[in-house]
């Protein structure tokens, strides 16, 4: 699998569990509520960058992809935190 088609899983991965996450917090803690608004902005920081990379018109180097995948990973870690703390 190449780098584009792992980024491209990390993003859908990510999707699904913010999506998860959004209706759990919905009746949350206002810490985790929170947290989840101040990673919704790395969320739309994400989706940017994705369109970007899957945008054959853009030419996108292997750093780019890279950084993005970095963001991706903590967006990831957030959502795993806000998980568990919605889970106690």
């Amino acid at each position: 699998m190449g780098i584009k088609e792992e980024f491209d899983y990390l993003v859908k991965k990510i999707k699904m569990e913010r999506d998860e996450l959004k209706l759990k917090a919905h009746l949350a803690s206002m810490d985790a509520r929170k947290e989840l608004e101040g990673a919704e902005k790395k969320w739309d920081l994400l989706k940017e960058k994705a369109s970007e990379i899957a945008d054959d018109t853009i030419e996108t180097s292997e750093e780019y992809i890279v950084k993005a995948k970095i963001v991706g990973e903590e967006l990831k870690e957030t959502y795993k935190r806000i998980a568990k703390r919605l889970s106690e």
